[in-house]
């Protein structure tokens, strides 16, 4: 008697699933990235554009952006990411961590696990593939949000 309640249930829960109204971002039938994607950039909102920033400027506007996105799963992987490597980056380096802060967090977040396929604009970019090494996390450490004093920007 119980398990044909509980196998009730099951195939309950089973046909709400399948029916979820709220479907996740990873969701294929959701997907933002595709070959129209680059295409689709005008809805975007326009990034601000910083001319004449300094280097110590931006890399500490990179770095409260690393750590303020909105979702705890972006946070923590950008804000460790920074840390790790925002003091070693090279002009060109800045430059494209700066444009992938402009990126959606969901976006981010499974591009580096390699959930979603790459947009065409950041296949072979080097940003991209640290952060995809830094997500793999090779090094076996547990990983936590960052105090900023520990970060040292030059």
């Amino acid at each position: 008697m119980l398990k044909s309640i509980l196998n009730k249930r099951l195939l309950s829960t089973t046909n709400y699933l399948n029916k979820d109204p709220f479907k996740l971002p990873f969701d294929p039938s959701l997907s933002s990235t595709s070959q129209s994607d680059d295409l689709n950039q005008e809805f975007y909102p326009k990034p601000i554009e910083r001319v004449n920033e300094s280097i110590p400027i931006k890399k500490s506007r990179l770095l409260y952006q690393s750590r303020h996105r909105g979702t705890l799963e972006s946070d923590l992987i950008l804000s460790t990411f920074a840390q790790k490597y925002l003091s070693q980056m090279d002009t060109k380096e800045l430059n494209d961590f700066d444009k992938l802060m402009d990126e959606p967090d969901w976006d981010i977040y499974y591009w580096s696990l390699n959930r979603k396929p790459l947009p065409q604009r950041w296949e072979n970019n080097p940003i991209i593939d640290k952060l995809k090494l830094h997500v793999k996390n090779e090094e076996k450490v547990s990983k936590r949000m960052p105090p900023v004093q520990a970060i040292k920007l030059d």
